[in-house]
């Protein structure tokens, strides 16, 4: 009988420790509450100009968005289940396919995660307020009011990551329909405007050397995309962890898949305001200094200069929170001297460090594309590891033994090798680092090996082949121990039988 649900004012007090049967009372419809809350904002709506600053045609970035979208959603959905499975977060349940030390490797990727969107929502969510504040009352936008602003929001951010899952889930109830009402009425402000033959630079007209261009920067322009569910991988566990154990699995995935489904609203309203502003206001998208809220405030109605201050402050508080508070869930225990609180304060002043050297010392928008490719090259391969390990271990797990690094034990199931599990790391880390060798986004980053695909990047299906035949081999040709697998044995991996070493050390 699950217990009631404790007041959103109080602080929660679970780390990535279990959470018990009874205290689940989430459900699949609150998974996709928050994971749409998370990308319905402004920041995804930033995200949607790129296909637009990278010289493509509104049709051509319409295409890269669906493709970017569709395929993150798929690549993303299956990482929804471990939380459920296993009550903990993802990072905790990698220790199954990573080994106990091993996880570290997941709390690493969220830590760059979060700081990246949490850094996003409030760039962009600063930037909208002082320019509405600045067409509204003459407020004057100069550096001391975009660090006031950005302190203010990022404070605002922390506040709500501090008092935890209730509260952050009570917040993104109200963000994710009013963010979608305030989208839809922007759709009407802008429907004058918008002119969907928006022909960008790869036209006929177009030079050779232009046109060359074309493929690296469609293929680039859906990598922007597609890191943006992409980077819920690590981060999915935080919430399905409250959701029972006995919940249909296809409820759970299917929540994850249409929760991405969903954000081609904030993507295509970005990628439509961005062609017009190309159109009405071309300025604003010089690649060498694109401004995209500016842009936007430029082409706005009077009227909408409201609505699009709450839709920075709304949207942005949903994609703060839901970056920041699992990271700082998970850090809690990967330094165990700090409590969850603490672990969300340090990590929330490093994000906000990071904020104030990527907006005044160095080019935003690289900053974010550069930001988004090493989430791409490198989280994908860590949730295909983690993806076929469910599916050899036929999505059984032992819990408690998910625990032992959270607790400071050693042994069980998961020890592997002195705690890491080197088929699953080998696997993760070569094709991570063939993926950042192979990326090129045209005039943001390019690997050393970048350009031997004629300009395409090719980094995301050459490190997903690359994890997947790579840790499958390792599987077959170095069996893990048979404890590892359930009662129905594995499936298209081989097993040895060795003793589970004890779990020992504090509480065994």
């Amino acid at each position: 009988m699950p217990s009631p649900a404790p007041s959103l004012t109080e602080v929660e007090t679970h780390g990535v420790d279990r959470i018990p049967d009874a205290e689940r009372s989430a459900s699949p419809l609150d998974l996709f509450r928050l994971a749409f809350g998370g990308a319905n904002t402004f920041s995804t709506c930033v995200l949607g100009a790129f296909p637009i600053l990278f010289g493509l045609s509104f049709w051509q970035g319409l295409a890269a968005t669906l493709l970017g979208v569709v395929a993150g959603a798929l690549i993303l959905c299956p990482m929804a289940v471990f939380g459920p499975v296993n009550g903990t977060n993802n990072a905790v349940s990698s220790s199954a396919h990573l080994g106990v030390h091993g996880r570290v490797v997941g709390s690493f990727l969220s830590l760059l995660t979060a700081v990246a969107f949490f850094s996003i929502s409030v760039w962009s969510s600063g930037d909208a307020l002082v320019g509405g504040a600045h067409r509204l009352f003459g407020l004057t936008r100069g550096d001391l009011s975009y660090v006031v602003a950005y302190a203010l929001f990022a404070g605002l951010v922390l506040a709500v990551c501090v008092y935890g899952f209730r509260f952050m889930l009570f917040v993104n109830k109200i963000a994710v329909p009013s963010a979608s009402v305030l989208f839809l009425i922007g759709v009407i402000a802008f429907a004058g405007d918008f002119d969907p033959s928006y022909s960008g630079v790869f036209t006929d007209s177009a030079d050779a050397a232009t046109r060359s261009l074309f493929w690296p920067s469609f293929i680039g322009a859906a990598l922007i995309v597609l890191s943006n569910p992409v980077s819920f991988g690590a981060f999915l566990g935080d919430w399905s962890r409250y959701i029972p154990a006995s919940t249909p699995r296809r409820r759970v995935i299917g929540a994850a898949f249409l929760s991405q489904i969903a954000t081609l609203l904030p993507f295509v309203f970005g990628l439509g305001t961005a062609s017009i502003i190309a159109t009405k206001v071309p300025e604003y998208v010089d690649p060498a200094a694109p401004d995209f809220v500016g842009g936007l405030l430029a082409i706005s109605p009077g009227w909408y200069f409201l609505p699009v201050c709450l839709l920075a402050l709304i949207g942005g508080m949903a994609t703060g929170t839901t970056a920041l508070y699992g990271t700082g869930l998970d850090f809690s225990s990967v330094f165990p001297r700090l409590s969850r609180v603490q672990a969300t304060l340090l990590v929330g002043a490093l994000s906000i460090a990071f904020i104030f050297v990527g907006r005044f010392g160095l080019n935003l928008v690289q900053s974010i594309s550069t930001f988004a490719t090493v989430i791409i090259t490198c989280t994908t391969p860590w949730m295909v590891v983690m993806m076929l390990g469910y599916w050899t271990r036929r999505g059984w797990y032992d819990p408690d033994a998910l625990q032992v690094f959270n607790r400071r034990q050693r042994g069980g199931r998961y020890w592997f090798a002195h705690g890491w599990n080197w088929r699953g790391m080998t696997a993760w880390w070569v094709a991570a680092l063939i993926g950042v060798l192979f990326t090129n986004i045209p005039g943001q980053f390019v690997g050393p090996l970048g350009g031997l695909a004629n300009g395409v990047d090719i980094s995301l299906p050459l490190s997903l082949a690359v994890a997947a035949v790579l840790f499958l081999t390792l599987l077959r040709l170095f069996p893990e121990p048979r404890a590892v697998y359930g009662p129905q044995g594995a499936r298209l991996a081989r097993t040895v039988e060795v003793p589970v070493p004890p779990i020992s050390g504090p509480g065994a």
